[in-house]
């Protein structure tokens, strides 16, 4: 049976909020092995004048512990 752990990561992108998950997903694993998926919690964007500057995601990310 396997043991899976959930933690909270915040991150943003330029871009896109798929480009702030992709980024959550590549900086967590630096650290953290083995994850298994990711679900996003909340989004929210950043506003100037009239254009969305920036992307911003909080995600969980599960991960098995071994």
């Amino acid at each position: 049976m396997a043991v899976l752990k959930v933690i909270e990561v915040l991150s943003n992108s330029k871009e896109s909020w798929e480009d702030a998950t992709r980024k959550a997903v590549k900086e967590a694993s630096k650290t953290v092995k083995n994850i298994k998926s990711v679900y996003i919690k909340e989004q929210s964007a950043i506003v100037n004048g009239d254009q969305v500057t920036e992307f911003r995601v909080n995600v969980k990310l599960t991960f098995e512990v071994n």
